[in-house]
């Protein structure tokens, strides 16, 4: 009798369905891996790893022991945030490293109990407010458009000076990170206002309560311009950290109040996005697929449902390294090549495409926005020296003209 013919399927099928199985599941993987990371870029976050583990303290020697990580050991003087955030002190030099941690001076407890913390975290912030500069100053308001946003003025000596300086904080942080800029600021004779913008936490939240890297955040930079000159500044500098640093610059390219604008500082900036979320993304090892993933769903109106973003993000409109043509004012530029968030590179790139208005003050060791943490000397300095060379330039291009 013949043998029936088996109808079950056929090795190759089997083994095809195999592979196609294996690679719907691969590419889920990398669709919610691309959502997540997208998502981890534009939300605010609700809080801070705690990365630093509390080894001891001395209050009467004034000292702290700390687990050795690479922000530990940096030398300089620091915020250390601890117990999620629910107390802050200030660190400095350190004082002994050994195979168990790093000891450290502690400087001071502004508030929160040290003696109970179990871990904490540095910050390139070191002042909470601008009492602490023993300067006078107001709390004033900046009118933006999603309402008004919470500002620090801190005048000038010269009460009738027509200079300011416009301070712009980074991602994640608030503008307390930006009370480092004062003293040279007003040692050259400017009004320091120091800015909110939408979604930091103190200024209003936009609709969609997310980060547009620097593209709708210059909107309230623009607003801060306008206070500014309602107040009588007919010579505006902007100066930004990290995020910050990308916000000046659409604000210089895109406000209409630019034309005062007279020099832009950058603080560890990010000049282009697409160098620091492809730096991040290898630290990572996210593979090349999902990083792709990340810029079309941040870069496409469908993207939307997974970003939350209310508007796409033009990431060729925040690359200012292909843009540098169009920058036309001084800029002066401090980063470290050591950085370690945003890396140096494109700003070492846009020095070199406009060594004509660029200064690069070249850090090393510091990490991302603790600069003038490490070398507070150099870093005032250099603020302070490219302002008087602003001011030669000017006056030489004055007396030309004449």
């Amino acid at each position: 009798m013949p043998r029936r013919r088996s109808r079950g399927r056929s090795p190759l099928f089997t083994a095809l369905w195999g592979v196609l199985g294996v690679g719907a599941v691969v590419a889920a993987g990398i669709a919610v891996l691309s959502a997540f990371v997208a998502r981890t870029v534009v939300i605010p976050p609700s809080r801070r790893d705690d990365d630093i583990r509390v080894l001891g303290v001395d209050r009467q020697a004034r000292r702290i022991r700390l687990s050795a990580t690479p922000d530990s050991l940096l030398p300089g003087e620091y915020s250390f945030w601890f117990s999620g955030d629910t107390g802050h002190a200030r660190v400095g030099e350190i004082v002994e490293v050994d195979r168990g941690g790093v000891t450290r001076e502690l400087l001071g407890v502004d508030f929160g109990d040290l003696a109970d913390a179990r871990r904490g975290r540095f910050s390139g912030w070191f002042w909470l407010t601008p009492r602490a500069l023993g300067l006078p100053y107001e709390n004033v308001t900046v009118t933006t458009p999603l309402g008004p946003a919470p500002a620090w003025l801190v005048p000038a000596a010269d009460e009738e000076s027509e200079r300011w300086v416009i301070l712009v904080h980074g991602r994640a942080v608030r503008r307390a990170e930006t009370l480092r800029a004062v003293a040279p600021f007003r040692a050259a004779g400017y009004h320091s206002l120091l800015v909110s913008y939408r979604n930091d936490g103190e200024a209003p939240h936009s609709p969609d309560y997310r980060y547009a890297l620097g593209e709708r955040e210059w909107i309230d930079v623009d607003a801060a311009m306008a206070y500014a000159i309602a107040r009588g500044a007919r010579e505006i500098v902007l100066m930004g950290w990290s995020m910050g640093g990308a916000t000046v610059l659409q604000a210089l390219t895109r406000s209409p109040r630019a034309a005062l604008v007279t020099g832009v500082v950058l603080d560890s900036p990010v000049v282009d996005w697409i160098a620091t979320l492809d730096f991040q993304a290898r630290m990572r090892r996210l593979p090349g697929v999902v990083r792709w993933g990340v810029y079309t769903l941040i870069r496409s109106r469908w993207g939307r449902v997974v970003t939350g973003l209310a508007e796409p993000l033009d990431l060729a409109r925040l690359d200012f390294v292909t843009r540098a043509a169009e920058l036309d004012r001084p800029i002066l530029l401090l980063h470290s090549v050591d950085d370690g968030f945003v890396p140096a590179t494109a700003s070492i790139a846009l020095a070199a495409a406009r060594p004509d208005i660029v200064t690069f003050e070249e850090f090393t060791v510091a990490r991302h926005t603790k600069l003038w943490n490490y070398d507070r000397t150099r870093w005032e300095d250099a603020i302070v020296n490219w302002l008087a060379a602003l001011d030669a330039q000017r006056a030489d291009g004055t007396s030309q003209r004449a």
